[in-house]
């Protein structure tokens, strides 16, 4: 994608309203033991979500960047078949996973671990309450996290959207920045691959392929998005051309599908203006003996996520931050 703009975490600074689903998704696929087991307590109790979260949002708040997370809410009925797919998917994941860990296969093991994860209620309930230790916001949306974090940067209340969805374009957010809460070194296809911050302006999409954004979101539905499964045999550059040919209507009738109720989700999705974006002093204690007295986290680690001897004499601590 010609768009895409590589960034470091110093040049982006300011408020990053940030998919959260998404983001402890990459955290709980990430960080595992080299046979995809993830990170657990003594109760087996996972906790790669947490240790990605302290680390990460830690990391960029001394980088100028200010978080917020913005939660899922209810997702919308014309989503049903996407979280049943992703549901059969993960289920076989992990089938495959126990599998090869039987036969000894630790990469393939780490491969198939990785697609069987999942962000469940108690993921979340944890996440929130880190969040709420650290003094970073956290928003509830009333459906789609990534629609609800759209409508606070449009509004002027953040700078940039975080999430590794394009669909978020699709939204209306102005500025995307992907791969923030995974940049770094990671193994994928047996090697090791630099991944690094990037980000992607709405306007300079829509006027380099000479479209307006409802556009964009025709050209999404006749490839397939989160809402909808597109139809068989649209790529990219067909989708295109059948927009601007005006033969959106035509094209989805043939198929049979009416687009409508996923158009106007796009258009028009469920949000809300009853948040509140506080940062607040991070309480230090309460996040040890969160971490460290009911998860077995390391408290030398921990400590360390707020200033420790990885921050440099250019950089901010946590708490100098606030």
């Amino acid at each position: 994608m010609p768009y895409k703009e590589p960034v470091g975490l110093d040049t982006i600074p300011g408020i990053a309203v940030i998919d959260a689903h998404n983001a402890l998704y990459q955290f709980l696929s990430i960080i595992r033991q080299p046979d995809g087991t993830p990170l657990m307590d003594s109760r087996g109790r996972v906790t790669s979500h947490l240790s990605g979260l302290l680390f990460r949002t830690t990391n960029m708040t001394v980088r100028g960047i200010r978080p917020v997370y913005v939660f899922d809410g209810t997702p919308p009925a014309c989503k049903d078949g996407t979280i049943a797919d992703r549901r059969a998917v993960r289920d076989a994941a992990y089938e495959r996973w126990t599998e090869a860990r039987a036969e000894g296969d630790i990469g393939e093991a780490f491969r198939q671990a990785r697609s069987s994860s999942r962000v469940d209620a108690e993921v979340v309930a944890t996440s929130k309450r880190l969040l709420h230790l650290l003094g970073i916001p956290g928003v509830q949306a009333p459906s789609e996290g990534e629609a609800q974090a759209v409508h606070i940067v449009r509004e002027g209340k953040g700078k940039y959207v975080v999430s590794q969805d394009y669909d978020t374009l699709l939204f209306g957010a102005p500025l995307l920045v992907r791969n923030l809460t995974l940049s770094g070194k990671r193994r994928m296809q047996g090697r090791q691959v630099a991944i690094t911050p990037e980000r992607i302006a709405l306007d300079a999409v829509l006027k380099g392929i000479g479209i307006t954004r409802d556009d964009l979101i025709k050209v999404g539905v006749l490839m397939g998005t989160d809402f909808n499964q597109g139809i068989t045999g649209i790529g990219p550059k067909k989708a295109l051309k059948l927009v601007k040919n005006a033969q959106f209507e035509e094209t989805v009738k043939k198929s049979r599908f009416d687009p409508g109720e996923v158009l106007e989700f796009f258009r028009n999705p469920p949000v809300t203006d009853n948040y509140s974006l506080e940062w607040r002093t991070p309480d230090l204690d309460g996040v040890v003996r969160f971490l460290c007295d009911e998860y077995e986290f390391a408290e030398e680690r921990v400590r360390k996520a707020f200033g420790g001897g990885s921050v440099t004499p250019a950089q901010k601590t946590l708490g100098s931050w606030f």
